[in-house]
């Protein structure tokens, strides 16, 4: 019983990506590991496309294990239900990223940036992709800007 606690413990802490919510945390992580940021805008408890793309996509072992050497995960959610209500801080900082770099609202709506938080390739709603086609759709879009 134990082992399968540890194997189950340590699985969860191995392999998913962790989803930064700051974008300074998040560009000086991708500074100075030498990776590119993913920011994706969901509404996490109302949008269908949202909740499909985390579990059909991000939550796979393809995008996973890409996403381990190559990105930092920066995520904006905008939860409709009081029980899920961000802080007031995460509330402003999501807001700053939608001015930013989501002006009309869309979810899903994710964008490839460079570490100094240069847009490279955005993805306007559900991609309809294979996880292995939407890597290779990020990859895409960094070659293009090398």
């Amino acid at each position: 019983m134990r082992f399968l606690l540890m194997t189950i413990i340590s699985t969860l802490l191995f392999t998913s990506n962790i989803w930064e919510t700051d974008l300074n945390k998040a560009k000086q992580s991708a500074e100075n590991e030498h990776k590119y940021i993913l920011l994706n805008f969901s509404g996490s408890d109302w949008c269908g496309p949202c909740i499909k793309m985390h579990k059909e996509i991000f939550e796979t072992d393809v995008f996973d294990q890409y996403a381990k050497d190559n990105l930092v995960l920066l995520k904006a959610d905008f939860p409709r239900l009081k029980k899920n209500q961000l802080s007031k801080e995460q509330q402003s900082r999501n807001d700053q990223l939608a001015e930013m770099y989501n002006k009309e609202g869309k979810f899903p709506f994710t964008v490839l940036l460079s570490s100094d938080g240069k847009v490279l390739k955005s993805w306007d709603g559900y991609p309809h992709l294979s996880p292995d086609a939407f890597v290779n759709e990020v990859k895409a879009g960094i070659n293009a800007n090398h």
